[in-house]
Order: structure tokens, then sequence, then C-alpha cells
């Protein structure tokens, strides 16, 4: 049945050669693939081979290559497969090979996406897979959908694949974001919304990696629209001391009407009617004020100027150690972390457990940041993120040329980069067997022995974190008994944000941080709202929300309709009539409202990004096919009627 199947598509795929396409390949961009497949590469759409995948070595060195990009990339990928719904969905990334180097999957369903040749270090270039998401993105250089039958391969046209590239600031391919499904009712159409995501999310790690190459330099962000400074779609210039530009993503090029090469090496004055000196004075060192700005054509802008290098986002703020970055209102908390502190410096392990999101990290940082070590490395690994394969090179490092394709120079593990300092071990629970007991020994003997070298010695301090229940998982055997009682010196249960006595002044507290130097303003019944909410996500899905908040906020006025649906709908009826009670309303004096300064930032966590990104792609099908609606309709794959439902439902109308 399978062979009758594959031929059956083979024949559809040699139509093409024939120059008679029909179905699949009546598309121009999978005609030239499938061309390059037969032509160039001399595939067989019938033959069913079996992926080719790095060994151990060099999978090692690629991840290596694109260090930056992954742990960039490890939040927006997990944020796109929790908002997917998850299920039967594979986020993907690769290096500009086509090799996978990271994949985001529920581990009930990676042996399905493993058979269908989704390994971590298989090679998806058009040359070896034939046609398919990534190695046609690749090749095409743009966002696409490969869906089933329009797959070379007969082997994987069960398949669906939405990728985008992700570039990098010099307009070179850097890498590929791809989500690809395995089930067979996924439809052409329903990728729309999929594909629109996927290339929110390139974009966003385009941006983050823009902003983390160019940190030591001076950085314009501009867009036509005010409210669009700091999303994704903003303009970015990366320029020097004397206003030369060394740096633009696509979307200053497009804003400005100019290719890379026109921009680069370039003085600021040639773009925008405003002097040397006049623009640096708008400068601060977070560049969190947006001001009006014309170009040399005359058109308005508006813009934001970091005027000093800074810490990337990533890394812990240098606090004092009355300061923490977290809130501690709650007395319980409060109490908790007074304890942790005392313990941590008497060199005692802590144990902090607590539900996703409640801020483990945050909590670890802030009791090193208040001990003696706060000048010292604060390093942290997810063993939860970090395929099994790798985990034992990033924990322990390696010695230059201790395997094939190791670097010459070797590498240091996060227990020897923590060195003096301390190392975070998040999610310890899901630590393979086989590292917990050379865990143990490095912190018996404090030695680390990396991967083909000799033992050194390592002065590291020890903050675990974890959501499971590791007493249970030292009955089911899966943990080391011996282990846990050397971790648990200490251990803090951090509470869900549902069971803290402090919740309005964390809320402050989280709004205070993700707003910076703009006025933002809820009014009663939206901050009643956000405080009656549950919050299963916990922090930071609180932190999501009010930053989805600050970014998509118009003037200065949160409303109750601004919140994301399901906050709105998940505050009680009884919150809602205590409002009532206590005579809440609207005010009329701005300052009987909460007055919060901040800065425009990434969009996470609510379905508006989504929306936006959707108008956007809509707009620039619209213009590539001169508002042809046919033509937009098959490029897209929906009907017309549909097409005229998406355009009324954005507002989109020919000349507006």
């Amino acid at each position: 049945m399978q062979s009758t199947s594959f031929s059956r598509h083979a024949q559809q795929v040699l139509t093409v050669a024939r120059g008679q396409a029909s179905g699949p390949g009546s598309d121009p961009s999978i005609a030239r693939s499938w061309l390059r497949c037969l032509q160039d590469h001399h595939l067989d759409p019938a033959r069913a081979q079996a992926p080719v995948v790095l060994e151990h070595g060099r999978l090692l060195e690629s991840r290596e290559r694109l260090r930056q990009v992954l742990q960039i990339a490890d939040h927006e990928m997990n944020s796109l497969h929790q908002q997917l719904s998850g299920a039967g969905h594979a986020v993907l990334l690769t290096d500009a090979r086509g090799v996978i180097l990271s994949c985001v999957t529920a581990p009930s369903e990676r042996p399905i996406f493993e058979r269908a040749g989704l390994w971590l270090g298989a090679d998806w270039s058009e040359a070896r897979e034939g046609t398919n998401g990534i190695g046609t993105c690749l090749v095409e250089r743009q966002a696409l959908t490969i869906h089933q039958d329009e797959h070379f391969s007969g082997r994987h046209t069960g398949l669906t694949c939405s990728a985008s590239p992700v570039f990098d600031p010099h307009g070179e391919l850097l890498a590929v974001l791809d989500v690809s499904s395995a089930r067979a009712d996924v439809s052409r159409q329903s990728q729309f919304h999929t594909m629109a995501l996927v290339n929110l999310s390139a974009k966003m790690i385009e941006s983050c990696y823009f902003l983390r190459h160019f940190e030591q330099q001076w950085l314009l962000r501009f867009h036509l629209q005010l409210e669009s400074v700091g999303l994704f779609s903003e303009g970015l210039l990366a320029f020097d001391g004397d206003g030369r530009i060394c740096g633009a993503n696509q979307s200053a090029l497009n804003l400005l009407g100019s290719i890379r090469g026109g921009v680069l090496g370039k003085p600021l004055e040639m773009f925008f009617a405003c002097g040397h000196d006049e623009l640096f004075a708008r400068a601060t060192p977070q560049g969190s004020t947006a001001w009006p700005l014309q170009t040399r054509d005359g058109r308005q802008m508006f813009a934001s100027l970091r005027g000093q290098a800074r810490a990337p986002v990533w890394s812990v703020p240098a606090l004092c150690a009355d300061a923490p970055p977290i809130c501690l209102l709650d007395p319980a908390l409060q109490q908790d972390f007074h304890r942790a502190v005392r313990v941590f410096e008497r060199d005692v392990p802590l144990l902090l457990r607590g539900e996703t999101g409640c801020g483990k990290e945050a909590f670890a940082q802030a009791v090193h940041q208040a001990s003696t070590r706060r000048d010292k490395p604060f390093v942290a690994i997810n063993c939860a993120s970090i395929p099994e394969s790798l985990i034992e090179s990033e924990l322990f490092g390696y010695r230059g040329g201790s395997f094939t394709g190791a670097r010459k120079e070797g590498m240091r593990g996060k227990l020897l980069q923590a060195d003096g300092g301390t190392l975070l071990l998040d999610e310890i629970g899901d630590m393979p067997l086989a590292l917990q007991t050379r865990l143990l020994r490095v912190l018996e003997e404090r030695q680390v022995v990396p991967i083909g070298g000799e033992p050194q010695a390592v002065d590291v301090r020890i903050v675990s974190a974890t959501h499971r229940d590791l007493l249970e998982r030292v009955a089911q055997g899966s943990f080391r008994e011996d282990l846990y009682y050397r971790l648990n010196g200490l251990e803090v249960a951090l509470p869900a944000v549902r069971e803290r006595s402090d919740k309005e002044p964390l809320l402050d507290f989280l709004l205070q941080q993700e707003a910076q130097g703009q006025v933002v303003r809820l009014v009663p019944e939206a901050r009643q709202a956000l405080l009656e909410f549950a919050w299963p996500g916990n922090v930071r899905q609180m932190r999501n929300v009010l930053r989805t908040l600050v970014a998509l906020c118009e003037g200065s006025l949160v409303e109750l309709a601004d919140l994301p649906a399901i906050v709105r709908n998940g505050a009680s009826p009884a919150g809602t009539a205590l409002c009532r009670e206590r005579g809440t309303q609207r005010p009329q004096d701005p300052h009987a409202d909460i007055d919060i300064a901040g800065a425009a930032v990434q969009p996470f966590g609510d379905t508006r990004p989504l929306l936006q990104a959707e108008g956007q792609a809509l707009r620039e099908v619209l213009e590539a096919n001169h508002w042809h609606m046919t033509h937009v309709a098959e490029h897209l794959g929906i009907s017309r009627n549909t097409l005229y439902r998406k355009l009324r439902k954005h507002g989109i109308a020919r000349g507006g």
C-alpha cells in the first residue's frame, strides 16, 4: 500500500519534469523545488531513504557555533509550542545548512517525529530530503509552508511544515525556525495562522540577536507608528560614536526604502533630518522614550535612542543586597528569603520547589545578589531543556580535541563557569541518572573532570529548583536518594501567585518593571480583573500579560477591554460585586489611577501579536499581488469568502 502511494506521488512529481504541472506542482515555488530535486540533486521521490544524522561531536560543534541563537530561541520555541496548544506539533530550529539543532515537542510525541526523520542532528537540506519546509525555506530565503503532497519525497507526505528564515544583522541566513505536524487532518488553510505565528517568533529571535550583537553600539529603534516602536516590526539601526551605521535589520531597510549596501557605513544624517548633536542629545541609557523624527524625504517616524551599551536581556542585573529583583511583601516568602540567604552564606545547598513560572530562578538570583558572592558569576542551566546527549558537556565541559568536532580550545562547562559564584540547576528532577552520579561526586570532592580532561578544583554554591516531587521520583528510582539529601540543605516552597498575600504589590512591582518611562494607568475594573485572575502560569504568565499590555497601550490608559479574554473572563462575579460595593467607578481624577513609568518591549503570551502578524501578512500579500483577490486567495490557500472575512476583521481596505 505504501509503495503504491509512493509510486503515485512519484508520478505526480515527474509531471513537473515533463512540463505538465498539476496539483501541488502547479505552485511555482513547489515546481521550482521539485525540478531542483530532480535535476540538481538527482533524488528519487519514490525512494524512502534513512535520514542523515550528524555524529555527536559534529552536532556539539554546530550547536556551539549558534550558542547565542539557541539561548535566545529557547524561550520563543517553548512559548510557540504552548501557543500552538502543543499537541501534534514539533518546533524546530536548524542552522543555515538545515541541520536540526533544537527541538521542542511533547515527550510522548517524540517517537512520532523521530519516525518521520526529525532527529536532533538530522540534515533536512533540500539536497538531502527534497522539498520540505526547512530545506526549501533555506533556498527560497522566505517564509513558506510545505503541506503534505507538496513534499518531494513520498516518505514525507504525512508532514505539514511551516518555516521562516532567521537572518543575522548582515543579511546572511542564520537559522530556520520550523513548526512540523504529522497529523493527517491538517489542512493547507489552517496553516495561515501557524505560519503567521512562526514568522512572528522568527522575527523576535532575529531582533533579540541583533540587540545582543550590537550591545556595545548606539541603537536607534524607529517606526512609522508610535505604538510599534519596541515591537518586532520596528526598524533597528546600530551605529558608532561618530553616527556611522554599522548594522541595520530588514525592517529598517524597508522603512528607509534602501538596500543594505546603501546604508552601512553611511552617517545617520543621510536618512534623518536631525543634526548629529541633536540626535545624540535624545539618547537615554535604556532608550525608553519615543519622540517624532523626520526622514530626509519628509516622512514622520517615531524613534527612541539607546545611548550606551547595556547588559544582555538575560543576564542578572547588578543589584544591591537590600534590593532583590523580586517582590517580597508576602511575610512567609520574606521570611523564607532571609532564611535562604543565611544558610546560603554557610555553603548550605538550597532546593527551591514550586509550580512552573512561580519565580524560582528570580528567587535564586535574589539570594545570590544578597550574598557575599554578588560580584561573582551566577550561572543557570535548565536540565530539562538540554538534550540528554548534550547535558554532560554543558555541565562539565570538555578538553580540546577530546572527540571529533570538539573545539581546539575546549569548552568550560557550567560548573567551571560558576567557579567562585553560584550555579542554579533548574528542573533538577529531569537530570539523567548517570549525570546525577557524576554531580554527586563533584559536590563531595569539589572537583570537576571535563570530558577528556583532568580534575580541576571548583568552588561553587548550588541552588536546585524543580516543580516535581523529588521524593516521589526517588521512590520511582529515577532520582538518587543520596543526591536528594545532598542538595536539600534547606528546602524552600515558593507559593503560587494565587496563594500569595502580596498579589497586589506584586502586580504593581511587575508592571513597574515592564513600564519604564511611559505613563500607563490601570482603570479599577482592569486592575480588579488582574487581581482576581487565578494565574495558572504564575509570575511568568502575569509578567507576560503586563508586558503585552504596556506594549499595546495606546495613550496612557489600560481599560478592562484591553485585557486578554482569558483574564477578563476569569474575573469572578464575587469580585465584580465587591468592586460595585466599594462604589468603584472609572475615575475622573487621573491621579486616582496608578501611574507606572515604562518602555515598550517585545509582547508575549497574548493573541494580539498573532493578529498583528496576520494583518501585516495580509497587507504584504495584497501588495505583492496588486490587490488581485483571486491571486491573493490562491497564494494564501484560502477561499475568496474567507479572504474578504479576514479583510473585514482587520479593517483592511484598498487605499486605507
